[in-house]
């Protein structure tokens, strides 16, 4: 009989590292651990368990004082909102019997962009499965496998306090590794997939494995890994996966820098240097009224000013496909390296059309705004 760890323990909050995730309020937090699974045999066990659906217990708890949750972030301009009631809308039209399974995948190392994805996944589904799992088939050679942050005891504290039910954490998910992989095809080789061969290969191998493993009604991902949310919907849409894909809004700290593991390798030099990409991507958003032009030497401009960052690409991408966009809805990207470090970051934006906006101006009209921080913006959430 697999072993499923470990049962009623009460939750201990303690003070957590500096851009690690804080513990949730007491309204929020769960009243026992989530259970840990180590091997397939374990999480299928796990998953086998009964689950109680959310909406069975709101009347019991509509006289307690609700969780503190973190409300989702208006959507960009141009893009629908995301679903405001408790569970996921086309999850729970189709929900099976057991109620709509939520998955967050992760590496590990979590901090406040990963509670978030968490809290949101325990707002919008029945059964919350965190995975945590570094995964060597989206390392390339020379990069920061063995040396990627691993902070399995502070991740677990995390995934209770956000309520996750189920933590899937394997130490090998492919023995020996696989010979049938996923390809991202064109979308992998555009971007990071130009500095990094093969990881959005990589990634997609695995991120499939676990779909099928966890057997989920809906994944939510971080929109600051905005190519690799693209990658995941076209595989999702190319190879039918049954779930829907919801992307949350970036996390940031209080100056502006969006929360990443890789953080952790910064000194305070470097973590100064680093703001100048979340003030790039500030500083084109505030120009999107003006066209794509006025956006890309806004934010180059900004880089520029800080010698510590080596860019390794700034651009304007659809958000779709990542293609070539000049006007309407569109991502701007940036990547670089802060000493050894790689970052990335990206905002959402509405380029305007200078033509259309320079026939405004000769008729006296004000061009609309095409910006609006949002929970992918600059401020974050």
């Amino acid at each position: 009989m697999p072993v499923l760890m470990p049962a009623q323990m009460p939750i201990t909050p303690r003070p957590a590292p500096a851009g690690t995730a804080s513990p949730a309020p007491a309204a929020s937090r769960g009243t026992a651990r989530p259970i840990v699974v180590r091997t397939r045999a374990e999480l299928a066990a796990a998953l086998a368990r009964p689950v109680v659906r959310r909406e069975q217990t709101a009347a019991a708890s509509a006289d307690q004082t609700p969780p503190d949750h973190t409300p989702t972030d208006p959507a960009p301009a141009g893009q629908a909102p995301a679903a405001s009631t408790p569970q996921s809308g086309k999850a729970r039209e189709a929900a099976p019997a057991r109620g709509v399974r939520g998955v967050v995948m992760t590496m590990g190392a979590l901090h406040r962009g990963h509670a978030a994805l968490i809290r949101e996944a325990r707002r919008r589904t029945d059964q919350v499965v965190v995975t945590i799992f570094v995964n060597p088939l989206q390392f390339g050679s020379g990069e920061d496998l063995d040396r990627y942050p691993r902070t399995f005891a502070a991740d677990l504290d995390v995934c209770a306090s956000e309520g996750a039910d189920i933590v899937y954490a394997p130490s090998v998910v492919h023995d020996p590794a696989p010979l049938v992989t996923l390809s991202a095809g064109p979308l992998g080789d555009v971007l990071e997939g130009a500095s990094r061969p093969g990881h959005f290969d990589g990634m997609l191998t695995l991120v499939g494995t676990m779909f099928h493993l966890v057997r989920p009604d809906v994944a939510f991902f971080g929109r600051k890994d905005a190519q690799q949310l693209v990658c995941i919907r076209r595989m999702v849409d190319d190879l039918a996966f049954p779930l829907e894909i919801v992307g949350v809004p970036t996390v940031r700290d209080t100056d502006g820098l969006a929360l990443s593991s890789r953080n952790a390798y910064l000194d305070a030099a470097q973590r100064r240097s680093a703001l100048a990409l979340s003030r790039a991507l500030a500083a084109g958003a505030a120009r999107a009224t003006e066209g794509a032009d006025a956006v890309l030497t806004a934010a180059r401009a900004e880089l520029a000013c800080e010698p510590g960052v080596d860019v390794d690409y700034l651009t304007l991408a659809s958000r779709s496909d990542l293609g070539p966009v000049s006007t309407g809805p569109a991502l701007l990207l940036v990547a670089a390296r802060v000493g050894t470090t790689r970052l990335i970051d990206n905002i959402d934006l509405v380029l305007a059309d200078p033509a259309a906006r320079s026939a405004r101006q000769s008729a006296g009209r004000q061009p609309a705004a095409a910006y609006a921080p949002d929970g992918n913006g600059y401020q974050g959430v």
